[in-house]
């Protein structure tokens, strides 16, 4: 992986936030002494990992730091077993199979397999990080090849229960091991992490999903792909292909169709949208959101469910499962509520593509829900503030941390959907709140939840660690 220009980050962060970030990347360099921090994870594409590492780990590299990023393989039968695992994390009970002996023993051949590859990379002093429960097993034979190891928390539960137990029964063995542990919020550190610490994701203000777009661009792409009715004067005439230039790296060019379940014609550009963007996953709630959006009682306004192509994640098993759910969901409605919502499956070939469309989705939204009944921390909702959109989330896990109720969103309880349905009505019938709380939003995001701010929480970190690998 290549690095990133800091001249667009300095735009937008001003130059005295890049300067201490060059500064402390220099006070690294020494006591790092030619070590490399390896990040492991279980997929390169889509989920909040992946989106972490593709804007973090090439500005670690503008900053000189030898930072780099592999990924596991696996079968169906493990991502089944570990989608099962994070879900019970989270405190939910999943596909409610087991966690038994047998999947145990399945677990340790994957990643017995995956740590024998180990050897060919990291080196005595290196650091390596470990994102979730899927590489978990990796970190014994990570700390055997003399590195310092850090097991990195993506999930988690506000309130411990049988589910949240369960899983970390089965993940506490292989995590255990690690030097030191870090976590999205203080709510999920089970009491027994090795050396926890609470560093907050952030998101990528240069990458295709975050770059300011302007209205008629985004209206453009989306008209395109079939999500929006085309408009006279617009971008491509609502045609693909639709080229956009973007501050770092090749103008993506938005070449490929989505898939939209709809009845009737697309929604006109002028007419309210709500979006919720976000896998297709029991624990997103996107059903919960279509019972919200009707409850709402706006007859003026369009909701669009939007999420990846259901075999384009392959770590994530549940995804067709849950797109079929809520497509007969959709199927069972009224004509006239089915004609007022759609559900659209994004493409993954091409990342960038898909992340400009994402874009263009949340730009375009008047309200954008982020419904989840379990959430690590949300990066959807941070997408979205950046954005300026208002917000209206659930009150569990990091979107807690984004969203101060009534300054930069709305928050709600994850189970009650009459609540839902009337906070949606009341963004969608008070524009000046959506503008204020989307104003509040974008502030928050450039306080709080930058990469420059990500970056100094992990230096912290790693110079604890080149002291102990050094000792």
């Amino acid at each position: 992986m290549g690095r990133a220009p800091l001249g667009p980050y300095r735009e937008i962060l001003g130059a005295d936030r890049i300067g201490r970030l060059g500064t402390e990347a220099e006070r690294l360099q020494t006591p790092l002494g030619g070590r490399t921090v390896w990040n492991i994870n279980s997929t390169a594409a889509a989920g909040g990992v992946a989106e972490l590492l593709h804007a973090l780990v090439p500005l670690a590299r503008a900053l000189e730091l030898d930072v780099r990023w592999l990924v596991i393989d696996g079968d169906p039968e493990f991502f089944a077993i570990t989608k099962r695992l994070c879900t019970r994390i989270y405190g939910a009970a999943g596909d409610g199979g087991p966690l038994g002996p047998a999947e145990l023993a399945h677990y340790r051949h994957v990643t017995d397999v995956e740590a024998g590859q180990l050897s060919r990379w990291v080196r005595a002093g290196d650091v390596v990080v470990v994102h979730e429960a899927q590489p978990a097993g990796l970190v014994e034979a990570a700390r055997r090849l003399g590195a310092f190891v850090v097991w990195r928390g993506h999930t988690g539960s506000d309130v411990p229960n049988e589910h949240t137990r369960d899983g970390w029964a089965f993940a506490r063995r292989f995590v255990e091991p690690a030097h030191a542990t870090v976590f999205l919020n203080p709510q999920h550190v089970p009491d027994w992490a090795p050396r926890p610490r609470v560093i907050p994701p952030s998101i990528d203000p240069c990458s295709p999903k975050n770059v300011a777009l302007g209205g008629e661009v985004a209206a453009g792409i989306l008209a395109g792909v079939g999500i929006l009715a085309a408009g006279p004067g617009g971008p491509g005439g609502g045609r693909l292909p639709v080229t956009v230039p973007m501050p770092i790296g090749a103008e993506v060019t938005v070449r490929r169709p989505a898939t939209v379940v709809r009845d009737g014609p697309p929604p006109a550009a002028g007419t309210p949208m709500v979006v919720q963007v976000s896998r297709w996953d029991r624990l997103k709630d996107m059903a919960g959101v279509l019972q919200a959006f009707l409850e709402s009682g706006h007859t003026g306004a369009h909701l669009t469910l939007a999420g990846s192509e259901v075999l384009g994640v392959c770590d994530d098993p549940e995804a067709e499962e849950m797109f079929e759910d809520c497509r007969r969901r959709w199927a069972a409605l009224p004509d006239r509520d089915r004609q007022r919502v759609q559900l659209v499956c994004l493409p993954m070939t091409d990342l960038r593509e898909n992340a400009v469309v994402v874009n263009a989705l949340q730009q375009h939204a008047s309200v954008v829900v982020q419904k989840s009944l379990a959430e690590g921390f949300g990066l959807t909702a941070t997408e979205a503030m950046w954005k300026a959109r208002p917000v209206l989330a659930s009150a569990v896990g990091g979107l807690k941390e984004q969203v101060v109720p009534g300054e930069s969103g709305l928050l709600v309880d994850p189970g009650d959907v009459g609540s839902a349905g009337k906070a949606i009505r009341r963004l969608l019938d008070d524009p000046a709140l959506a503008r204020r709380l989307g104003a509040g939003a974008r502030r928050r995001v450039d306080e709080r939840f930058l990469p420059d701010r990500h970056l100094l929480d992990w230096a912290a970190l790693l110079h604890d660690a080149v002291s102990v690998v050094t000792a």
